[in-house]
């Protein structure tokens, strides 16, 4: 129904991020048998699981797999609190919750590397992505830049981003795999984002032309069904 849907609105290639977290082995390599099997957009999966070396790389590659990333969590997001953040929440007098840290993810992205994989994570708050960004140049600074640069590693979200992580992301040529309806949704002067940031750091969240002038590709996305498919809106 899905791929039906999409095809309806002109979307031609859908990303499915799973994981062992959200979802299972057997749900990921049925979907991606169902689409392979039936006309319409293409799925490209993602399997959200850390890779610690070559037989990591090949068991995601064997679940057909076109990365290690997607729902792999560094953290989790503004609505719960849980989003990692650098200063407190406005709403709340705490950061958040990191679930990966920056030697974890220099790990990940190395092994990936080495094993010719696309590495990715999810990333919403400004010490999320401080984790990302300086993860992924230690793995440049292990395996080399140039090939690290190679994989475009990927991170979803990407939403409290500063100068410096931006700066990064074209240093290291990360693509920003983003959704405006996401701000669209929540963001503004009274929305959800202002009561959890403050209404001047909501500001600096989503900078599209920042990272656009700055090189850094954007995938534009829905997250769906977290905001629904619908690219004319985006």
């Amino acid at each position: 129904a899905t791929l039906r849907r999409a095809a309806a609105l002109g979307i031609g290639t859908l990303h499915e991020c799973a994981g062992p977290d959200i979802s299972s082995e057997d749900d990921f390599t049925a979907l991606l048998a169902l689409a392979a099997a039936e006309p319409g957009p293409r799925v490209v999966g993602y399997w959200g699981e850390l890779v610690t070396g070559a037989k990591d790389a090949a068991r995601v590659r064997d679940l057909g797999a076109a990365g290690a990333g997607g729902d792999l969590f560094a953290d989790g997001s503004l609505g719960s609190h849980t989003a990692h953040l650098h200063a407190p929440y406005h709403d709340a007098d705490h950061t958040g919750t990191a679930h990966l840290d920056a030697r974890t993810i220099a790990a990940h992205v190395a092994a990936c590397t080495e094993a010719g994989l696309q590495a990715g994570f999810h990333a919403i708050g400004d010490a999320a992505l401080t984790s990302v960004t300086e993860g992924v140049r230690a793995a440049a600074e292990q395996v080399g830049l140039t090939r690290v640069r190679a994989l475009r590693h990927r991170v979803e979200h990407a939403m409290l981003l500063t100068g410096e992580h931006i700066a990064a992301f074209a240093e290291l040529a990360l693509t920003a795999s983003v959704q405006p309806a996401f701000d669209a949704a929540w963001g503004g002067e009274e929305g959800m984002y202002a009561q959890r940031l403050g209404a001047e750091r909501a500001r600096t969240l989503n900078p599209y032309a920042a990272l656009l002038r700055a090189g850094v590709p954007l995938a534009l996305g829905s997250d769906a069904p977290v905001t629904p498919l619908d690219p004319w809106g985006t």
